[in-house]
């Protein structure tokens, strides 16, 4: 049955990306709006005073009791489940969404169908592929949710769509029951997040979520089995299929890679003997076997939906990657410099340092309560040295020292703003020609920098003085 807005008490939880857009649209369709928020800053007033413009009441300063009279909550996705408003509401009988599932009840009923995708690591990347594959088809189609254009604007808004590219968080599918997507992809799993999920099981039960009553297809990773587990526990419509992706030779209903050759033996006929050639491994940018992974888990979503391998070429060629992930940065004297700050845990880095021969690596930050003996140990054979910086160092620092303790490390104990520089310089003079230096830090970027961008930044302003 469709939720009634019309006179409804409903609780906006959060100001800021999400919650200003709800709290709009639910006035908008007759609702009685209060927003609550933890803080009360210059940023969250000014937001208040826009919202109390239009007639929605706001609370700043308070966002743990529940206001009297709430009917629904709608929650800024990063909101701990334990906070006490969510207690409150359970004990209540109040139900709790996420912007993600105020916009899935908010579709018309021929609004365009979700193509929806999570992971540890590669979401984005993966949806702008899809969407990128989506408009060499011919459709019409945006990357949405946790990228690029607010789902609520994408399914309120005038524009049509044909199909939706979705990046979803963990954080969004907890509060999302009822989304079901046409098809959908879980691209890894790793420890993240644990602190807000409050376990791994936890973590990995709110991804599978994105399976819930898929009409076409699971995609799942071939080499990471907790996604194919996801897949079989997962409660789909009758004739939705497992299809995997891989970077060896792909099995019946998976695709993969063959000699330099992305193929697809699941949309095709007898896929027990036929493959379809998708494109080569030289069209995907840059072809570093994650992002390989990210090309197929997108063609096997939009080949879900019925795209032509043509339009999977055509896509994939068009994809340029966002900053900060593998970038190539410039090659001086021999020696190439690669920026992936957005390399933030130790998932992610792993996946780096596997693109790379021999490698001068750049690490540290926040660590998030990581640990790196397990990454250390898989790439020491690729390490011709490391350059440590940032808050949490020593943790790698040690490491190195377990795992690979013939790799030269420098160790830069200074935060201030000339230690990516001085970083980049002792990369250079620890690499031969044909070595890549490479920022993958593992950590985030918080305790030196504004955000993991303006890590990059410095990097490649580092590296472009090196050059001149």
């Amino acid at each position: 049955m469709p939720f009634e807005f019309q006179g409804k008490h409903v609780t906006v939880a959060g100001l800021g990306v999400s919650g200003v857009p709800a709290a709009k649209v639910l006035h908008g369709l007759g609702a009685r709006v209060t927003v609550v928020n933890d803080g009360a800053d210059e940023r969250a007033r000014a937001q208040a005073a826009e919202l109390e413009a239009l007639g929605i009441t706001v609370r700043l300063g308070d966002g743990d009791t529940l206001p009297d009279g709430t009917e629904l909550i709608v929650t800024a996705p990063g909101w701990k489940p334990t906070k006490p408003l969510f207690t409150a509401a359970r004990e209540a009988g109040v139900p709790v969404w996420g912007d993600v599932e105020l916009a899935w009840r908010l579709r018309g009923p021929d609004s365009a169908p979700w193509l929806a995708v999570t992971g540890t690591n590669g979401k984005t990347t993966t949806v702008q592929m899809l969407a990128s594959i989506l408009k060499a088809a011919g459709l019409r189609t945006a990357a949405v949710g946790n990228i690029g254009v607010s789902l609520l604007d994408a399914v309120t808004g005038e524009e049509e769509y044909d199909v939706l590219a979705v990046e979803l968080s963990s954080y969004q599918l907890h509060w999302a029951p009822s989304l079901r997507a046409h098809s959908a992809a879980v691209l890894n799993l790793a420890p993240d997040h644990l602190d807000w999920h409050g376990s791994m099981e936890a973590y990995a039960a709110d991804k599978g979520r994105i399976y819930e009553g898929n009409r076409v297809a699971c995609v799942y990773n071939v080499a990471d089995k907790a996604t194919e587990d996801l897949v079989r526990a997962a409660d789909v419509e009758e004739g939705c299929r497992a299809i995997g992706f891989t970077l060896g030779t792909p099995g019946p209903s998976q695709l993969g890679v063959v000699e330099g050759i992305l193929v697809d033996r699941a949309f095709v006929e007898n896929r027990q003997k036929n493959a379809q050639e998708l494109a080569e491994v030289s069209d995907v940018n840059p072809p570093a076997p994650h992002n390989i992974a990210n090309a197929l888990a997108a063609a096997a979503l939009a080949r879900a939906f019925g795209v032509s391998a043509a339009a999977v070429r055509d896509g994939l060629r068009a994809f340029t990657p966002d900053a900060h992930r593998i970038a190539h940065v410039a090659d001086v004297d021999g020696v190439s410099y690669v920026d992936d700050s957005k390399a933030t845990n130790t998932h992610a880095t792993e996946a780096s340092l596997a693109a790379y021969e021999s490698i001068v690596w750049i690490a540290g930050g926040l660590a998030k309560g990581a640990t790196f003996d397990e990454l250390v140990a898989g790439a020491a054979k690729r390490l011709r040295g490391a350059v440590l910086i940032g808050a949490d160092r020593a943790l790698i620092r040690e490491a190195l020292a377990r795992h690979a303790p013939e790799v030269p490390v420098v160790d830069l104990d200074r935060t201030d703003t000339g230690a990516m520089l001085q970083a980049v310089q002792e990369a250079r003079r620890l690499a031969r020609p044909g070595d890549t230096v490479l920022l993958a830090p593992a950590c985030a970027s918080m305790d030196m920098f504004t955000n993991y961008n303006q890590r990059g930044d410095a990097f490649a302003q580092a590296v472009r003085e090196l050059g001149a």
